[in-house]
């Protein structure tokens, strides 16, 4: 499968892949993809099955930023597709679908002629199909207008469904969250702008940490860190106690080469101990997080299962009180592309409810900013339109984390990472956190959002990501939750 890429009206001499990959039925990545690459302006596909399948990648768009954005599923030819044209084709065609979904089909005057000139763009692109170079040109005309279409048209759904909501008094102060970084607990000017933003905070776990040697415990950080956060009337939810990366599992069990079964009874007394210790002040914990995408021992799919059953098994027999989320990461599944020995999300989230295992909601982690799956940038619609595929797995869901950055800080974190309207900067993070925030909580069964990272300069490695600046001054993101905060508290 073959995509000619044209930019301008001419055909591209240079262009960069990134957060590139094919997807097959229910959007699934596919691994069978052998490789994907650019020569004289065109993007070849090869790949191991002869089914239609999709291209998805990091592609710029005029005035509104760059994106990471699919085609729909096409069947194999031997004459090249079009990419602009495709592209074009895809975001009209999940216009038509999230409009049926949202039942929205009485709009302003003003997004119905945005509506209706991409349509006419797109026709005339494909009026011109006999001239890729003309009909590039008019699907890149019908994509931005069809782009700033899907943005708006999510956010209009999104302001209905959210005023709904607070007049119905289903949100409340515990819906806005954010993770705590233990290093900063001590400082009263950043606990200050926790305490009085944030009705439930996020403790993070780290096995490595508290673990270091088998069998000998480190609780000093966790213990002063609940104590400091006890007097106050929060709710506080802990983990991932179970996280299968380098960087969340001790030295000794990374090297161990033990069998799976030796693996889970450690992890399985790991998680009683510190359910056991802090059952009395945690009010949910993260079990597991990233057992569909993270997965260092390269588990199997039914010992993943069994892993994440193990989790909850220990977790409720210690403590049958609190809430106890699985958290799923990277929902697009992007990861799957490229490790076999990983589970597409909406699968693996399926697999755990039919397995039987006993737990009160998901998680999801959604961090952009990045050149890495699954942290590269999305358009709004495509972030509604895929929180909307977790109202089938019959669970309540919280946003466990979400980060975006306040400016390009090369290295993984530069433009390959996805822009957002314009390069970023603190005003750019604070218009998509605003609206993020509105659009996630318009959904009726997400029941929670939690920022990663309150401050820059902590714990998470994501450059500008923090609400704070590093001397704890509001950003606008800041100032957007606070405006948020009194909209849900006045309904």
């Amino acid at each position: 499968m073959r995509f000619e890429v044209y930019k301008q009206g001419r055909l591209c001499d240079a262009f960069t892949l990134a957060g590139t990959y094919m997807f097959g039925a229910d959007t699934i990545p596919l691994h069978a993809t052998e490789r994907i690459r650019f020569a004289k302006g065109q993007i070849e596909c090869k790949r191991r099955s002869h089914d239609a399948a999709g291209l998805a990648l990091l592609w710029p768009v005029e005035g509104l930023g760059q994106l990471l954005l699919p085609t729909t599923r096409l069947p194999e030819r031997t004459r090249p597709y079009v990419l602009n044209v495709e592209l074009a084709r895809a975001k009209l065609m999940q216009i038509t679908l999230k409009r049926e979904d949202w039942s929205l089909f009485e709009e302003d005057q003003d997004l119905l002629a945005l509506s209706q000139e991409a349509r006419s763009l797109f026709i005339g692109s494909l009026e011109h199909i006999g001239n890729p170079a003309r009909a590039s040109v008019l699907a890149d005309e019908s994509l931005a207008k069809a782009l700033d279409y899907a943005e708006k048209l999510a956010a209009y759904q999104a302001e209905q469904a959210f005023t709904v909501r607070c007049k119905n008094r289903s949100l409340g102060r515990h819906c806005l969250g954010c993770r705590v970084d233990p290093a900063l607990i001590d400082n009263e000017v950043y606990c200050k702008w926790l305490f009085d933003m944030f009705g439930f905070v996020t403790v993070p776990v780290n096995w490595a940490r508290i673990e270091p040697e088998r069998g000998q415990y480190d609780f000093a950080e966790l213990d002063h860190c609940l104590e400091r956060l006890a007097s106050k009337r929060l709710a506080v939810c802990a983990g991932p106690l179970l996280h299968f990366t380098e960087e969340a599992l001790p030295s000794w069990l990374l090297h161990s080469r033990w069998p799976f079964e030796k693996i889970r009874e450690t992890a399985y007394g790991f998680v009683s101990k510190l359910v056991s210790r802090y059952g009395r002040l945690i009010h949910a914990w993260r079990l597991i997080s990233g057992m569909n995408a993270d997965n260092h021992f390269g588990f199997s799919f039914e010992q993943a299962i069994e892993m994440t059953r193990t989790a909850a098994l220990a977790a409720r027999s210690a403590d049958v009180k609190s809430r106890k989320l699985i958290e799923i990461l990277y929902p697009w599944g992007e990861y799957y592309a490229h490790d076999r020995n990983t589970i597409p999300p909406l699968v693996y989230a399926d697999m755990v409810i039919q397995s039987g295992i006993s737990f009160d909601a998901f998680g999801i982690e959604m961090h952009f900013g990045k050149d890495r799956p699954g942290m590269h940038l999305r358009d709004m619609m495509q972030i509604s339109a895929r929180l909307d595929c977790f109202a089938q797995v019959v669970k309540p869901v919280h946003i466990t984390g979400v980060v975006v950055p306040d400016r390009l800080n090369g290295g993984e974190q530069d433009d390959r990472a996805g822009i957002w309207h314009r390069p970023w900067d603190p005003d750019v993070q604070g218009e998509w956190v605003e609206q993020f925030y509105r659009i996630a909580l318009a959904k009726p069964f997400v029941q929670s959002v939690t920022y990663s990272q309150l401050s820059d300069g902590s714990c998470l490695d994501l450059a500008g990501g923090g609400l704070l600046t590093r001397q704890f001054e509001p950003k606008r993101a800041f100032l957007a939750l606070a405006r948020l905060q009194k909209a849900i508290l006045r309904k």
